[in-house]
């Protein structure tokens, strides 16, 4: 579903990604992981489009993305959420999950003011697919709620849900389970799994919570200083020596 070639990003004198190269299959859920630094965030925002490489190729699904312009990401299925928070803090939890859908959205301003017929077709197969979005991520009962007085680890659920309005194939997410205690990890870690076989997903996540990772990946890619070090599951990825020295210590 996702295959990085030869990526490279710079910014001035400093080169951030270093020759990446890494593919993820469909439905699986990959993770990529590495210290602070490592270049993890900025291949999210090249295969999201919000960085524009220095060299190298991405495709999704088997077209190449290299180049397309930001908003373009979602119609070749990309979607994705960010380590910070970026609602709607006054919308209800319904309408910052619709807003997940605007880059879909054929009608123009002027079909939408008077409502035409295609108009409303649209809002109604959008709501549907709300509701699908609310139920699959246990929001149904917080849905007319203000999103801004939710706790922390709900308002990542209302961005998870905004992100699968989106109708990706593949879906970046930017450290998921920040912020988030023991218990709401263990719950997301289930939430994510069910949610990518459901609707037939493909995942890429950057986390740090190793216990997550191990739990929840199908394979994991290790990032240091722009480069991969290693890759492969879970299990051979944590007990390589190149990664516990470059990232996990002796922890584990």
């Amino acid at each position: 579903m996702l295959q990085v070639e030869e990526l490279s990003l710079c910014f001035g004198g400093l080169r951030v990604l270093d020759g990446l190269s890494f593919s993820v299959r469909p439905g699986n859920i990959c993770a990529l992981i590495g210290p602070n630094g490592a270049g993890k965030t900025s291949v999210f925002n090249c295969v999201s489009r919000l960085y524009r490489p220095a060299g190298g190729r991405i495709f999704v699904d088997g077209r190449e993305i290299t180049s397309i312009r930001p908003h373009e990401a979602v119609r070749y299925g990309v979607a994705r959420t960010f380590q910070n928070l970026a609602l709607f803090p006054t919308l209800s939890v319904r309408e910052n999950v619709l807003c997940g859908a605007q880059g879909r959205t054929r009608a123009g301003m002027l079909a939408a003011m008077i409502r035409t017929p295609a108009c409303r077709r649209e809002e109604t197969r959008l709501e549907q697919e709300c509701e699908r979005a609310l139920t699959v991520t246990d929001l149904t009962g917080l849905a007319d709620a203000p999103a801004g007085l939710l706790p922390f680890g709900v308002q990542k659920r209302v961005e998870l849900a905004r992100a699968i309005m989106a109708n990706p194939r593949l879906l970046l997410l930017d450290e998921p389970a920040n912020g988030l205690d023991a218990n709401e990890v263990a719950a997301l870690s289930r939430m994510l799994r069910s949610i990518a076989a459901e609707l037939g997903l493909t995942i890429l996540l950057v986390e740090h919570h190793i216990g997550m990772v191990v739990g929840l990946s199908d394979h994991v890619v290790v990032l240091d200083l722009g480069r991969k070090i290693a890759e492969g599951a879970p299990d051979e990825v944590t007990t390589n020596p190149a990664v516990v020295d470059a990232y996990l210590g002796d922890a584990l």
